[in-house]
């Protein structure tokens, strides 16, 4: 039992350390983006970048790790993407380079489905939402931990130190990583063409992977795309993004990690999942309304939690009747599919907002939020 724990904790360490490196410049990435005197399009596609890369990579990762039985492998390799897109960013300023090095970030956070499928092995096959609310609760703390110290160092050193404070977390993170136990427990054989096939066709998976395209469209359009450039308008300093953006992902901690073990038992998990997306499109569809940076906190704060509430139910829906030797494709599908509403979320709202108005853009992600929570009250019965 004690090996165990220790086991789960350095995991846990480790996915902390990763996610730090990876979202230390966010809060302040869209204002340096726009800073170049590039337009909102062109913001959206450099943020966007992130989530094509996950969408081109992660079926095929899941693939392969399911085939050779290794995740860590895949970790490690993903914290050293993470280092490097860090490391260029530093180093190189042209939208261009920004775009190459933001599409790096994009190749590490593809290895999330080796984190995911590893860390799931370690707990029984009916407590996959509970082990996947604990895992987001570590990216939650990463991210908020890097946030907040990334915007700070920022306002002191300039955003340049956001960058090389990403490529340092790696390194720690890469240490960390290496004393990750694979789970060698599992035995199992490579999937053939048509079990695969049988994995991707499944409806569970298909629902459940079209409602985080929709979940990722809106989080990556506003709370990582132009919410920050609305604070700005705001008034807001480098260190009021860090801290819009914690306060953004903070409730998301105890939110994924009551969202499986309480929430989802005691009102359901598709009760849980509508009211999670009524809640984040709330918090976009003011945000046009809001006139003061304080209120702003306040909205984000709202979304965070309905988020927070709304990405583990998922992530552990998508594989939680899924043999185990077929986990790492449905995880790799589902998590490359919903990396199409991070590419094509922040595109969106940028095009939008340099034809229309950002507010419209924002009224649009409120409209896909309602359009989620409906298709969870029509489609989501089984799963439940």
């Amino acid at each position: 039992m004690h090996n165990e724990k220790l086991k789960r904790l350095i995991f846990i360490v480790t996915t902390s350390l990763f996610w730090f490196s990876l979202y230390t410049y966010v809060p302040i990435f869209p204002g340096y983006i726009e800073s170049s005197g590039v337009s909102h399009s062109m913001v959206g596609i450099i943020i966007g970048s992130y989530g094509f890369s996950q969408m081109i990579i992660r079926i095929p990762l899941g693939i392969i790790s399911d085939r050779l039985n290794r995740r860590k492998l895949f970790i490690l390799l993903g914290i050293i993407f993470s280092f490097l897109s860090g490391l260029g960013l530093w180093v190189f300023n042209g939208s261009l380079s920004m775009l190459f090095f933001r599409s790096l970030a994009g190749v590490a956070a593809a290895s999330w489905v080796a984190f995911s499928v590893l860390f799931s092995s370690y707990y029984k096959s009916d407590e996959t939402t509970r082990a996947s609310g604990y895992l987001l609760a570590a990216n939650n703390i990463g991210q908020v931990l890097a946030m907040s110290a990334g915007s700070s160092l920022a306002g002191i050193f300039g955003t340049k130190s956001a960058f090389m404070l990403a490529a340092a977390a790696a390194v720690v993170a890469f240490i960390s990583g290496s004393l990750i136990s694979e789970n060698r427990e599992v035995t199992k054989k490579p999937l053939s063409f048509p079990e695969l096939a049988s994995v991707i066709r499944s409806r569970n998976l298909i629902i459940v992977s079209v409602l985080a395209i929709l979940s990722q469209f809106v989080t990556y359009a506003t709370v990582y795309g132009f919410t920050p450039i609305v604070a700005e308008a705001l008034g807001a300093s480098s260190t009021h993004l860090g801290l819009l953006s914690t306060l953004s992902i903070l409730p998301g901690i105890p939110a994924g990690a009551l969202s499986g073990s309480y929430f989802g038992k005691k009102f359901g998990e598709k009760r849980t999942l509508i009211i999670g997306f009524i809640v984040v499109a709330f918090s976009c569809v003011v945000v046009p309304l809001v006139n003061s940076f304080p209120v702003l906190i306040i909205t984000q704060i709202i979304g965070g939690f309905g988020r927070g509430v709304i990405v583990p139910l998922l992530m552990g829906l998508c594989i939680k009747n899924v043999e185990e030797n077929k986990r790492g494709s449905a995880m790799g599908f589902y998590q490359a599919i919903y990396g199409l509403g991070m590419f094509t979320g922040p595109v969106a709202v940028g095009f939008i907002s340099d034809i229309a108005s950002l507010n419209l853009g924002f009224y649009f992600a409120a409209f896909i939020s309602i359009v989620a929570a409906f298709m969870v009250k029509m489609f989501i019965k089984e799963l439940s």
